[in-house]
């Protein structure tokens, strides 16, 4: 049975809060091997002159660790 850890992050997109999931999930890649799961936290925005120009989301990545699977 794998052990699963799961490591908090916050991406950024100025085009949507699903490609704010993905930067987030494409930046762990980088680092992270084994990933298997993404849960969304949160969601927010930041407002310039009453329109949206960065979407954040904050997301729990899961991945299994070396050795257990």
């Amino acid at each position: 049975m794998p052990v699963v850890k799961i490591v908090e992050l916050m991406g950024e997109s100025s085009t949507s809060w699903e490609d704010a999931v993905n930067q987030a999930v494409r930046a762990a890649s980088q680092t992270i091997r084994n990933i298997t799961g993404v849960e969304v936290t949160n969601m927010t925005a930041s407002v310039d002159n009453g329109k949206v120009t960065k979407y954040k989301a904050d997301v729990h990545v899961a991945f299994a660790v070396d050795g257990t699977q």
